[in-house]
């Protein structure tokens, strides 16, 4: 005498429709992953003109040669500014910047923003990843001037680069001499 078979019946959550439903749709979904995935890269277009890029910088004046001798920076105090900025290449040649630079200065235990510079000027590209910067110059304190910048770029990015510079203020006005100072800058362009 044979024995009978046991069946079980176990009620799924799902039916065959709805599991052939959801793997279909996650075959599409993979293959369109897939198709675009490997679309091939496209050669990094040339940039359009006019286009604006910012910036963020830290600025370390130097040295300052002015009537009553020569400052430098490090001695008796620690000036640093942070120059934010945006620049207009109106062409691959040419473009205008608009900075403007809040200056720190700590001394005798405590610090505090000394003086904001209002930078607007002219770019100039000299070609291998270096700038000139012509800039008019006016400062909260009172100074005005001009600042030539040598800027150059050291790494470029897919989405930013950076940079390092070298400006080089001239200051006049506020009942004090002129003044030439050599300074160090680096930052990010984006």
């Amino acid at each position: 005498m044979e024995k009978p078979h046991c069946v079980l019946l176990v009620r799924l959550p799902f039916n065959v429709v709805s599991i052939r439903f959801y793997f279909t749709l996650l075959l599409i979904i993979a293959q369109s992953v897939k198709v675009f995935a490997q679309l091939p890269a496209s050669p990094p277009s040339a940039p359009i003109y006019p286009r604006m890029v910012g910036y963020l910088g830290v600025l370390h004046p130097l040295v300052t040669w002015n009537d009553t001798g020569t400052e430098t920076n490090f001695d008796r105090y620690y000036a640093v500014g942070f120059p934010i900025g945006l620049n207009l290449w109106k062409t691959k040649q040419l473009g205008f910047s608009v900075e403007v630079v809040p200056l720190v200065r700590a001394e005798h235990g405590t610090s505090k923003v000394t003086n904001v510079l209002f930078h607007p000027g002219v770019l100039v590209n000299l070609g291998k990843d270096y700038t000139l910067a012509t800039r008019l110059a006016f400062e909260t304190s009172g100074r005005y001037g001009f600042t030539p910048v040598l800027n150059k770029i050291v790494r470029k990015g897919s989405t930013n680069s950076y940079f390092v510079a070298v400006p080089l203020p001239v200051r006049f006005g506020n009942d004090r001499g002129a003044s030439f100072t050599v300074g160090f800058q680096f930052g990010i362009v984006f």
